[in-house]
């Protein structure tokens, strides 16, 4: 399964919704329920998922979730 795939399932898992289908221009503000919290949760949803850890300005850095999967293929060693 492909990183983006992968990323897909840890999103349903934490925002609880078998519907969301990400893309690479997604952002918090087209997910209702993504704030702060679930931002949290979800950082830790995708360490736990992907075996790696993401500093805070890596985090504040990303604009997107296409910028979010090119950090984990990096992390992980799939770039």
């Amino acid at each position: 399964m492909d990183t983006k795939s992968r990323l897909e399932e840890v999103f349903r898992e934490v925002f609880d919704d078998e519907e969301i289908e990400i893309t690479n221009e997604m952002t918090a503000d087209d997910i209702e329920e993504w704030d702060s919290l679930t931002h949290v949760q979800l950082i830790v949803a995708v360490e736990e998922e992907f075996g790696c850890k993401f500093s805070t300005v890596e985090v504040m850095k990303l604009k997107n979730v296409g910028e979010f999967i090119n950090l984990i293929d990096r992390k992980t060693g799939n770039a």
